[in-house]
């Protein structure tokens, strides 16, 4: 009976850690994706989790997370704490600071479970934003394993990267670190039972790491059953382990058009004829309409109600067109509807009818209000 019992039991929390992870990686233009999940042989299923969110300006968010515990309790903290982070990257904050918001989630989340002993439910967490454009990843973590790099022609290391506190210790800051990543580049995100266990020094299991990475393969998938199979031969481990394998893109600068956009309302007008010309350029004219709806209200709010210097980018690839408009004021924009006798507020109406996405973000020197376009593949 208690072997049926507890057969019974993994076997829920293993399909409720299942259902919780993501199913398939989103293809983005940043990075080519391949994933691993194993949960553990003898301890009972975990909170090891790990996602791919896709942001604006073509760039992705890259997580990987361990709760600590087993059990249902830790796989739905687990669910929790990914449905957090995906919503917390969807305001596009910075690695640090998700990790701050994420580490206030863990202490109430400790505080409700009814237990006066701070750090009841923990987890430890690495989280990574990587912009194809300029090639960059901006990357924190805490408490977590620092990722493993690969570069195209270079030995594989460990990423240098501050260790912040463990999700749930409360009132401690994080650090991000940025580091510029050439194309091809493969970046591993992985949990603490990969490399650690009871018969190897962690030391020993990253120098296994690096080896495995290092060694040439076809593809992320079979470079992920190839580390799976060094480091536990068994093909079992005595504590969940999740792995994120990412080989970075980076977007040609031939497909990046920015514009300096001077604080006058007259300058709109040609503005839209640059902007023309450059989807004439890319060959992109079945989209010159919308696009320059867009462009003309985005900039015109910026010049109205922005600060200059005012910047106009457009981003596109094969399936996506981002319109890109910042200034540095970090007043950002509200959707409303009209009413019939008001003279504007239409314009943002219009801009979330004709695009696929659009929003805003800040950043250190203002605010960019993006939209996304879906462009139709020609046969």
């Amino acid at each position: 009976d208690n072997a049926r019992r507890y057969s019974r039991e993994r076997e829920a929390t293993l399909t409720l850690q299942r259902s919780l992870l993501p199913r398939w990686l989103p293809p983005t233009a940043a990075v080519q994706a391949a994933s691993r999940y194993l949960p553990a042989a003898r301890s009972g299923v975990g909170g090891d989790w790990f996602d791919v969110i896709p942001l604006s300006g073509m760039r992705v968010a890259m997580v990987v997370g361990d709760v600590v515990g087993h059990g249902i309790a830790a796989s739905a903290t687990m669910g929790r704490l990914r449905t957090a982070v995906r919503t917390l990257a969807d305001i596009d904050l910075t690695p640090e600071e998700l990790l701050t918001h994420l580490d206030d989630l863990v202490v109430r989340l400790s505080e409700e479970s009814g237990d006066d002993q701070a750090g009841e439910v923990g987890a430890t967490c690495l989280y990574a934003v990587y912009d194809p454009v300029s090639r960059h990843c901006a990357m924190a973590r805490a408490g977590h394993p620092a990722p493993v790099l690969v570069p195209p022609d270079g030995p594989a290391r460990q990423v240098e990267l501050p260790s912040g506190p463990p999700l749930g210790v409360g009132g401690l800051p994080f650090e991000s670190a940025e580091l510029e990543l050439r194309e091809g580049s493969v970046l591993a995100l992985y949990t603490d039972g990969l490399v650690e266990s009871r018969d190897r020094d962690p030391d020993a299991g990253l120098a296994l790491l690096c080896e495995a990475l290092a060694a040439p393969g076809d593809s992320l998938d079979a470079t992920c059953d190839r580390v799976l199979h060094s480091l536990l031969p068994a093909g079992s481990a005595g504590d969940d382990v999740a792995l994120l394998l990412a080989r970075t893109r980076g977007l040609p600068t031939g497909q990046v058009a920015t514009w300096d956009i001077p604080a006058d309302p007259s300058l709109v007008a040609p503005v839209r004829k640059q902007v023309l010309d450059q989807l004439a350029v890319w060959g992109l004219t079945d989209a010159s309409f919308t696009v320059e709806l867009v462009v003309s209200e985005l900039v015109t709010n910026a010049i109205r109600y922005g600060s200059p210097p005012i910047r106009l980018r457009l981003i596109h690839d094969a399936t996506t067109l981002i319109c890109e408009v910042s200034d540095s004021s970090h007043t950002a924009p509200h959707l409303r509807r009209a009413r019939t006798w008001d003279e504007g507020g239409r314009g943002l109406l219009l801009v979330a009818q004709l695009t696929q996405r659009w929003g805003s973000r800040h950043t250190t020197e203002g605010k960019t209000i993006w939209a996304e376009l879906g462009l139709v593949e020609e046969e």
